[in-house]
């Protein structure tokens, strides 16, 4: 059975791997439509580096498509496993990279001609993944989950493997450190009345 891309835009995560698994390469298609951007971003939070978060984004469906025969429904959701092994994989390149200064890691250059407000946007995502890479590895992956992919609580407890507890205790003190980084460049990036 072929079915067009966009009939599957209302099939969930689980139903379009079991899909995949029974044969049907649409579903592999339109899955990795849907989740190829969230596990870039996701990998490139943590990272800071488009490169390897490219790496870690294509190793990440690689083992998403070797499972899929293996699949349970109903015991993981396809996000969760995959936001969980994108951070195993990330959490193995940055002790990998510990004996590098973070000083001598160049910045992402953006190419492209911007207006000031591009710029700006530039500058405080820039100053924001700095201040990520900053932060303990827990930290950094939990205030990243929660507040810039936007999953709740008990989805970070189970792709973090602890407590819910631990995960606000994590983003509390992320985000009490991610302010204190950031306070001395508010008005630098345009924040003159407060934080956004």
């Amino acid at each position: 059975m072929t079915m067009p891309l966009d009939a599957m835009d209302d099939v969930p995560d689980e139903a379009l791997l079991t899909l995949f698994a029974n044969g049907e390469g649409a579903a592999a298609r339109a899955l990795t439509l849907r989740m190829t951007p969230r596990v870039m971003a996701h990998a490139y939070r943590l990272l800071g580096d488009r490169d390897e978060a490219e790496d870690v984004a294509q190793e990440a469906m690689m083992r998403l498509w070797r499972i899929a025969p293996d699949w349970r429904q109903g015991e993981a959701r396809v996000t969760t496993w995959l936001y969980r092994v994108v951070a195993n994989l990330c959490t193995d390149r940055l002790r990998r990279r510990r004996g590098v200064d973070i000083d001598s890691v160049p910045e992402p250059q953006d190419d492209a001609p911007g207006a000031d407000q591009a710029l700006l946007q530039k500058a405080r995502a820039d100053a924001l993944q700095a201040a990520l890479g900053q932060l303990p590895d827990r930290q950094r992956q939990a205030v990243v989950l929660r507040h810039i992919e936007g999953l709740s609580n008990p989805e970070i407890a189970a792709i973090m493997e602890i407590g819910v507890e631990a995960v606000e205790s994590l983003t509390a003190r992320g985000k009490r450190a991610l302010t204190d980084l950031l306070s001395g460049r508010r008005a630098e990036l345009g924040f003159d009345d407060g934080w956004d």
